[in-house]
């Protein structure tokens, strides 16, 4: 019999509080207002829930209460729920069973709907091999250090399978980028983040790669020798638990890779593809599920052309050949990752729109948080895109408003209300990201600044002022100075100095969290 997570498994929020945890404090009056209202209201709704998992240790197998009890304990309706229920199962937090002893079920999380969103948004951004490559130098020789320090017996020898399988590889014409040993190493180190974020990378690699010329016999010969020496000093290193080779090793490699890319890359961006959709990515997911990435897919082969109409509901009923139900549920999921939204009336259908990472992101640091991810872990990952992004700003500095855009971004000082001191402090380093140039730092620096804000304000909720070692105003003008120092040496074009005081703000901050 299924053990049902009761209330009380679950820490609500004080009452008010605007955190995005805990249930819901009675019915919305925005409830039952109309589809927008309602489908507002179910985002919200599935982000407290997932929140109460995440505060309950993620009882995996566990469940929530049937619908009427979610219904009551959240206050919303009917539809309302059905709605948030039906994010959760995209993020696949979750599954509602139905019939005796059914409810809704904690799921074990899986990252792949959001690194597919998540790679599908690099794209349509047009994120270069040059932006690729060196947010894989930055994170790849951590996580072979990482692995270095902690690999054990049965690493050691998924390590070699690893090798073995690449040796004995049949020969293609064209050219396979991806490989098992990177993803693995990322696993290995121990690192949450840095396993996600170099799945990510290694899969972004892959479709890059789905776009380069084709390849003769003899220069694929040569390339994955190259790769299977650089490889084996890798693994070998990281058998010896050298940290240091391992980590130089790496780099090495992936300065390697990098030449290699540009001098075979047919063009410059990934806006228009045209192989096939991997449908082998999609086999274990619902039929909505396969839906929306097929749709999400085209959308990006096609060179994302915002405003096209792709179809009526008929026409799209029509061409993919499935029920009103799961197209309906396709389109919601689209939408929901701002991809494609369906107009109503004459001349209406599945219209092509700006697509928003928001969903993706917040579905990532869900992930990390499912996994654990220490405060420590997030440190080391910030702290090298942060330096990474660092040294692309300098470079930038003289540029057209970007003095002016690092001085707006310094948004907390003394009079900085302690409300909103955890959300202003991540003003500075998400606007780093962007001005960085590199869509990849962009994008991951706002995942870890995301989970870094939910674990900041977790603590600052759990803290009482007796607690404190310093006031909220002196943490206000800590903040404040420190990031002014930062800005300061990275005008003044001093990157050492930015680094080090980067460096030591995030030791700060983690400390604090400790």
């Amino acid at each position: 019999m299924p053990h049902k997570l009761v209330q009380s498994d679950l820490s609500a929020p004080a009452e008010g509080s605007d955190s995005g945890v805990g249930a819901v404090q009675g019915p919305s009056p925005d409830a039952g207002n109309g589809s927008a209202v309602d489908g507002k209201l179910a985002s919200r709704v599935a982000r407290r829930i997932e929140a109460d998992i995440v505060r309950a240790g993620w009882p995996v197998g566990r469940m929530l209460g049937s619908e009427n009890e979610l219904r009551e304990r959240y206050g919303i309706s009917r539809s309302v729920l059905r709605e948030a229920i039906r994010l959760l199962e995209h993020h696949q937090v979750g599954k509602m069973r139905r019939g005796p002893g059914g409810g809704f079920f904690v799921t074990a999380l899986d990252s792949g709907p959001a690194t597919r969103a998540i790679v599908i948004y690099l794209e349509y951004l047009g994120t270069g091999v040059e932006d690729l490559m060196y947010a894989r130098l930055l994170l790849e020789p951590l996580a072979a250090a990482g692995a270095a320090r902690r690999a054990g017996e049965d690493d050691i020898g998924l390590l070699r399978q690893a090798l073995d399988q690449e040796r004995s590889r049949e020969w293609e014409p064209g050219i396979e980028a991806h490989d098992s040993l990177h993803p693995l190493l990322g696993q290995i180190s121990g690192n949450p983040a840095l396993q996600l974020f170099v799945h990510v990378l290694t899969r972004f690699t892959e479709r890059y790669a789905d776009d380069l010329r084709r390849l003769s016999r003899s220069e694929l010969d040569r390339t994955r020798a190259g790769a299977a020496e650089a490889h084996r000093a890798i693994v070998e290193s990281v058998i010896a638990g050298d940290a240091d080779h391992a980590s130089n090793h790496m780099a090495r490699h992936i300065e390697s890779v990098t030449g290699w890319l540009g001098d075979h890359q047919r063009r410059r961006s990934f806006t228009h593809l045209n192989r096939p959709p991997a449908a082998a990515d999609l086999q274990d997911a619902k039929l909505s599920e396969v839906l929306a990435s097929r749709i999400h897919e085209e959308i990006a082969y096609r060179g994302w052309p915002i405003g096209e109409v792709l179809g009526s509901e008929p026409d799209l009923l029509a061409r993919y050949q499935v029920s009103r139900a799961a197209l309906r549920e396709a389109v919601r999921i689209l939408e929901y990752h701002s991809v494609a939204a369906m107009r109503r009336g004459p001349g209406g259908g599945l219209v092509v729109t700006v697509p928003d990472p928001a969903a993706s992101i917040e579905t990532m640091a869900l992930y990390l948080d499912y996994q654990k991810v220490s405060v420590e872990d997030l440190r080391v990952v910030r702290e090298a895109i942060e330096l990474g992004c660092i040294d692309r700003v300098i470079a930038r500095r003289h540029e057209p408003g970007v003095a002016d855009r690092l001085r707006a971004a310094l948004q907390v000082d003394a009079s900085t209300p302690p409300a909103d001191i955890n959300r202003l402090s991540h003003v500075l380093h998400t606007e780093l990201g962007e001005l960085s140039g590199n869509p990849v730092l962009a994008l991951f620096l706002r995942i870890v600044t995301d989970l870094a804000y939910r674990h900041a304000h977790a603590h600052a909720e759990q803290q009482t002022s007796a607690d404190r070692d310093i006031s909220d105003e002196e943490a206000a003008t800590a903040a404040g100075r420190i990031h002014g120092r930062i800005v300061e040496a990275i005008l003044e074009g001093d990157s050492g100095l930015a680094r080090h005081r980067m460096r030591r703000h995030l030791e700060a901050i983690t400390a604090w969290w400790h």
